[in-house]
């Protein structure tokens, strides 16, 4: 996971956040504010998942985000 492209991007992918990840609610996410450490954390608060599991969801999505 590239932390600079995520944090760097972090505007433009909110939304597609939101879209991913439903449950999290716009706070968190303006909260996470493009930190991947905070959106691993968020995914396994509300999806129950381990941080491997998170982290492997994340560079999935984002291999097939398009900016």
């Amino acid at each position: 996971m590239n932390e600079d492209t995520i944090k760097g991007n972090w505007n433009e992918l909110k939304g597609k956040v939101k879209e991913q990840w439903g449950r999290l609610t716009d706070d968190e996410i303006e909260q996470i504010d493009g930190k991947s450490d905070q959106l691993v954390g968020a995914i396994q608060k509300h999806y129950g998942r381990s941080v491997d599991e998170a982290k492997r969801e994340i560079d999935e999505w984002r291999s097939g985000v398009k900016h």
